[in-house]
């Protein structure tokens, strides 16, 4: 059965962009009679506040985009759905790609790894040049587990996929990133592992989410191929940027949802994300049944006519 997800950050209020891969995914599925997952990822312990999680709630729910799984409620036979509470599970799957020696262990600063950075890297990805992968790689050691974050060997090797919208995709581990973190120095699983291991286990069929996050599809692949796991559908739709064509960030005030509540209904701030998704010319009021009808008729029927001739979206 389909099964796509929500998975945000309670690190503050949702803004325009939030809702608009939220509203992208609950149509993806609900259009073709599937069920939506919302997980709260609250990996990080400094940022993470249980208040804006339940803001997250809040504010799906006034906009009608009702999940079937998951949330603080923990409906579902995966749970818990909250990202903090699974750290025995990444635990256990750590234990499992040490017992394949792909792990071990790195002391190595931010400092490090950049003043080993090649001079051609230009474009702002850090690559680890694996300063720290011994020679000779095992199953972790007690004492190795916990003398600092813990890398997972890639190998140089083209990882391809095809994503809904963005097409062919090749990736080369080796080159792209090196050797990456799968749990960090103070204990807590990266995201990376994370969101593979709860997408694997929550039965997620298919991942919709910001154009921001496609680099690291090779990585959460290549972590699906060695725990054994059927990695989902992406698609990655592009993002929502300010009138400065800058990326919206929680610190928006002015495209919040505590804003944009204030200055909206409902179905008005359906109809602007809707416009901006390319669903329709207008950003007249909409109602969610109407967005089903609209999404089957034109990123549906598109889809399917491109299919026929070969084409991806």
């Amino acid at each position: 059965m389909l099964k796509g997800r929500f998975a945000p950050s309670p690190t503050g209020r949702m803004h325009l962009g939030n809702i608009y891969a939220a509203l992208m995914s609950w149509l993806s599925v609900k259009s073709r009679g599937g069920s939506l997952l919302l997980r709260i990822e609250d990996l990080d312990p400094q940022r993470s506040r249980s208040e804006y999680a339940k803001l997250i709630e809040d504010d799906l729910l006034w906009l009608g985009l009702c999940w079937d799984e998951g949330g603080l409620d923990g409906i579902g036979s995966a749970s818990p759905y909250l990202q903090s509470r699974r750290s025995d599970i990444y635990e256990n799957v750590i234990e499992r790609l040490s017992a394949q020696s792909l792990l071990y262990p790195c002391r190595c600063t931010r400092a490090d790894i950049l003043s080993a950075q090649a001079p051609h890297q230009s474009d702002g990805r850090i690559v680890y040049m694996g300063k720290c992968r011994p020679a000779q790689l095992h199953p972790l050691t007690d004492d190795e587990k916990h003398s600092g974050a813990l890398r997972m060997v890639v190998e140089n090797r083209i990882i391809e996929f095809t994503d809904n919208i963005c097409g062919r995709q090749r990736v080369n581990l080796a080159e792209h990133c090196g050797d990456f973190i799968v749990r960090r120095a103070d204990g807590t699983c990266a995201y990376q592992l994370a969101v593979v291991v709860d997408d694997a286990m929550m039965g997620v069929t298919e991942v919709m989410r910001g154009e921001d996050l496609l680099l690291s599809t090779a990585q959460q692949i290549y972590i699906y191929e060695k725990l054994g796991f059927r990695p989902p559908q992406f698609a990655h739709i592009p993002l929502i940027c300010n009138e400065q064509g800058q990326r919206l960030s929680k610190r928006d005030r002015s495209l919040s949802m505590e804003e944009l509540r204030k200055q909206n209904t409902p179905e008005e701030l359906l109809g602007r994300i809707a416009k901006l998704a390319g669903l329709r010319r207008d950003a007249s009021p909409v109602t969610l049944h109407n967005l089903i009808e609209i999404y089957r008729n034109t990123v549906l029927r598109q889809k399917n006519s491109t299919e026929e001739t070969g084409l991806v979206i």
